[in-house]
């Protein structure tokens, strides 16, 4: 099944079809609100709103373990990330979709950032953080749509809630990030972990603050452009519905996470643990 995190801006979809609320109870806590199951284009689809149903966790408090766990534990086989970010390229324009495939880390230590620790070891490869499969699926339904998709590119993950200085700014994109954002770290890594393809697409609602030339813009302005990214993003739904399981199919997220990760025998493990690391490696 298709799992969406529904990020700023994409918390709920008015064209979503109902069908029931999921138990958000995890060995983690609880997983965001606004967490249930949904019929799009006729197929049943997992919806969470990364920041809960109404918005009420910074990047910084949003459980990520809980609701990727909560996603794995019903079902899902891959997840389509909807998120709001900013540009750091001036051919980024806002309103544009960026498919990210690479990573910079700059939080700062205060999330719960894998499902590893506390007597579970192991090591997963983040080299492709994201499912190359699920992209090519995807590059074969863009074309219907009139705004701007690019491909391959690099988001640097801020801790927040702040927006950049000028300085980090200019220093990211030296260090050779496209796009700048709050919360796909830890969430493609745990991901990984879990064994879920993950598909990140990432809507500019404006630029960074790197260059003064370039106006700032309202908050009206941003607001306007989310609602407009808003309804883009389920036109886009709505397509990559339609290819069921084959938007995954072929994709090696399932044997390059914990599933082979693991660095000691299971036997080994903590009981207390075993059952939901056995439902992570399945």
């Amino acid at each position: 099944m298709l799992a969406i995190i529904g990020g700023s801006g994409f918390e709920n979809f008015e064209e979503f079809e109902f069908i029931t609320e999921l138990d958000r109870q995890t060995p983690f806590g609880e997983c965001a609100s606004g967490f249930k199951k949904v019929r799009i284009s006729g197929q049943e689809c997992l919806f969470i709103s990364r920041h809960g149903k109404h918005h009420e966790h910074l990047p910084s408090e949003v459980n990520f373990r809980a609701n990727v766990y909560a996603l794995k534990k019903h079902g899902a086989k891959a997840i389509v990330s909807f998120s709001a970010v900013g540009s750091l390229k001036k051919e980024f324009k806002p309103g544009d979709m960026v498919i990210t495939n690479q990573y910079i880390d700059r939080t700062k230590g205060i999330r719960k950032h894998t499902f590893l620790g506390d007597g579970i070891v192991g090591h997963v490869s983040l080299a492709k953080p994201t499912c190359e499969i699920m992209e090519q699926k995807l590059k074969s339904v863009t074309s219907k749509f009139d705004f701007q998709t690019h491909y391959s590119g690099t988001y640097i993950c801020i801790e927040g809630p702040y927006f950049s200085t000028q300085a980090e700014s200019k220093s990211y994109i030296n260090a050779g990030a496209d796009i700048i954002g709050m919360t796909h770290f830890p969430e493609f890594a745990l991901a990984r972990e879990a064994g879920l393809a993950y598909l990140p697409c990432c809507w500019i609602t404006d630029y960074d603050c790197w260059d003064d030339t370039i106006p700032h813009v309202t908050v009206t302005e941003v607001i306007k452009v989310m609602k407009n990214n808003n309804l883009k993003a389920f036109r886009l739904l709505k397509e990559l519905t339609q290819l069921k399981e084959s938007l995954w199919l072929g994709t090696k997220a399932p044997e390059s996470g914990l599933k082979t990760g693991l660095f000691m025998p299971l036997e080994l493990v903590p009981k207390n643990k075993l059952e939901w690391l056995k439902l992570l490696m399945s």
